[in-house]
């Protein structure tokens, strides 16, 4: 269903303590800032979208404005937005997302873009896990079919013989949360008893008929990503309205999908998919637009580690060598808010992120 109003926070910003705490005096929020789900950011103003069939109307206001403006027709879905973008996001199995959380990636495939082989046996690929849990990795993204945009299907089988001795030599070894990067039901439940903490699904449980039936019996958390079309096709020809709007309302409307399907809006979490069915231009209008998905409520995950886009950017040909951009990406994201970065590079997105959160708060010292 497409909407017609949409909020996206601006002039975000680390803000003090005093500033977050003071939630019910308006105006000290108005000169504070509100806080941006909950989190240790804050936004001073709003870009407000409007969309109709003349196109999307784009408005700056500041917060004085929004406290008393006339929102007419929109009121109630105004006032919605503005709740899910303040409200403190639920901790993710346990990890609280107030500050940067890191997932590393673990390919147990041939053929992903960047790493494809380097880690296809299981006991390699365990290493590497553990290797990026030591790096600062709070969450392992186990995923044995590469989806990136051409790939070709993995049957169930094969996809099961990758993943399954991984996430089991993980659990054994870490504590850290274990996420399964699938599309198939059979791998999710799987996974999920060999002790996988997150479902993480391209689709948003879309692929699997019965993915969306076992998401909710498994009780775990999912990741929902936005994707147009199929892995195959996806990059031939994406063609959107307005792609930062269009992903925004394909991602509330799986959310809407899975909460009646019995999973908790408390258990999802939203990627706006980098890469997924999008060229350059569209990927660089959503990694812009970021903010704006704090709308749908819930966690935001964005993974652009090693992408296409940085290198159509920088003309740098080999995944390896987008390392710098990766991070560029990655800070760019957490500035914005988004509460974890999917990444092949844990330590250098660590060391990174660690220099912005002591710059962000004035001290050397790292949040707890």
């Amino acid at each position: 269903m497409q909407r017609s109003i949409y909020i996206r926070p601006l002039g975000i910003f680390g803000a003090a303590p005093s500033a977050l705490d003071a939630q019910d005096d308006a105006p000290r929020e108005m000169w504070g800032g509100l806080p941006l789900a909950g989190g240790r950011l804050a936004f001073s103003a709003l870009e407000v979208l409007e969309r109709n069939a003349r196109g999307t109307q784009r408005r700056t206001i500041g917060l004085g404005d929004l406290f008393e403006r006339d929102w007419g027709r929109n009121t109630l879905a105004a006032a919605d937005l503005l709740e899910a973008i303040r409200a403190p996001r639920a901790r993710l199995a346990g990890l609280s997302l107030d500050r940067p959380r890191i997932m590393g990636i673990v390919n147990v495939t041939p053929d992903s873009f960047s790493d494809g082989g380097q880690h296809d046996e299981a006991a390699a690929a365990i290493a590497h896990g553990l290797k990026l849990a030591e790096e600062g990795a709070d969450i392992l993204d186990v995923g044995g079919e590469s989806t990136r945009p051409g790939s070709d299907a993995v049957a169930v089988d094969d996809e099961l013989r990758r993943v399954i001795p991984v996430i089991e030599g993980l659990r054994a070894k870490t504590d850290k949360l274990i996420s399964i990067d699938t599309r198939k039901a059979e791998v999710m439940r799987r996974a999920a008893a060999a002790g996988a903490d997150i479902l993480n699904d391209v689709s948003a449980l879309t692929h699997d008929p019965k993915a969306l039936d076992v998401a909710a019996e498994s009780g775990l958390p999912v990741m929902l990503m936005h994707a147009q079309g199929d892995p195959k096709t996806m990059n031939d020809n994406p063609q959107y309205s307005d792609v930062v709007l269009d992903v925004f309302d394909y991602l509330e409307g799986r959310i809407r999908e899975c909460v009646a399907a019995g999973i908790p809006k408390s258990r999802l979490i939203a990627d706006p998919g980098i890469g997924f069915g999008k060229h350059l231009h569209h990927n660089v209008a959503v990694l812009n637009a970021l903010s704006l998905y704090h709308g749908l409520g819930v966690p935001l995950l964005l993974g652009a580690s090693r992408k296409k886009l940085i290198g159509q950017i920088c003309n740098v040909e080999a995944p390896r060598d987008r390392v710098p951009g990766s991070i560029a990406a990655a800070l760019f994201g957490v500035a914005q808010g988004v509460q974890i970065v999917r990444v092949h590079d844990v330590a250098e997105t660590r060391q990174a992120v660690a220099v912005w959160e002591a710059a962000q708060a004035g001290s050397e010292g790292r949040p707890a």
